[in-house]
């Protein structure tokens, strides 16, 4: 896993734009337009905004890119505002310029929803995969709503949410009655699928989640520590985020000196 420590919430959002970017251009180069695996909450909003702005420079194309999302909640209605449909719509579909068909989001509402969630791994293979998947952290070390105890080898499926995880989401609603109590959500086998990971991740408040993620066990009481699984997963982060940390000074050390040619995490 490669660990990049950054100093502030502006230069997460920098560096996980510059490396989304690259992996869009790279496929371009290749002939064909890049799948990305976009996500919800905070985290990503300052990387999704810098990416616009490239948009908008035009030093970024995406057309014909496609994406899909890690998660939806369960029985809220697409077109409410706090419905992954809408925030995935709001924060990245528009500002990136993305054609909406090729946005993808797992259906909530759907009659069956184990029926649904097959149809949607189904369908991210039949894109080819994900290239790059940009991934937030939980406080409780959740990715995607992979809460703990979550299988390491879990696909796309509905779950039950963890009490601190509705309690954190209950900023975006008007009470936190209103959190959804059931979602869906890709697995963390899924996402271990893509061919390159990206975390960010901000804040005091995610420290200890992101010590647990980088130095801890693997473990599914901190589902993030699958990253460490992953052969091209790196994480950015900034100085409070990375303050409870042990070896920080060595991960220093490596972005002072890399590797030429290297192409692992």
């Amino acid at each position: 896993m490669r660990v990049i420590i950054v100093e502030t919430a502006a230069d997460v959002a920098r560096v996980a734009a510059e490396r989304i970017a690259q992996a869009v251009r790279e496929r371009r180069a290749a002939g064909a337009a890049a799948v990305l695996g976009v996500a919800t909450g905070s985290s990503p909003l300052g990387t999704y905004a810098e990416l616009a702005r490239m948009v908008q420079a035009g030093q970024l194309d995406m057309s014909g890119v496609g994406a899909f999302a890690l998660d939806e909640y369960v029985g809220i209605a697409k077109d409410h505002p706090e419905s992954y449909h809408a925030v995935i719509h709001r924060t990245v579909t528009e500002p990136l310029s993305l054609n909406p068909a090729l946005v993808r989001v797992p259906d909530g509402l759907a009659a069956d929803l184990d029926l649904a969630c097959r149809a949607y791994e189904r369908a991210i293979v039949d894109a080819g995969g994900v290239d790059l998947q940009l991934l937030g952290i939980g406080a409780n070390g959740h990715i995607g709503f992979n809460e703990p105890t979550s299988s390491l080898a879990s696909r796309t499926r509905p779950k039950t949410l963890a009490p601190q995880t509705r309690d954190d989401n209950a900023r975006f609603f008007d009470s936190p009655d209103e959190v959804p109590v059931h979602c869906v959500t890709q697995g963390i086998g899924t996402i271990l699928d893509a061919k390159h990971l990206l975390l960010v991740a901000t804040g005091a408040a995610k420290a200890e989640a992101v010590a647990a993620m980088i130095e801890g066990p693997l473990s599914s009481m901190c589902p993030a520590s699958a990253l460490q699984l992953h052969p091209r997963a790196a994480v950015v982060i900034d100085r409070e985020a990375a303050q409870q940390l042990t070896l920080t000074e060595y991960y220093e050390h490596i972005e002072r000196h890399p590797l030429s040619g290297a192409r692992g995490a």
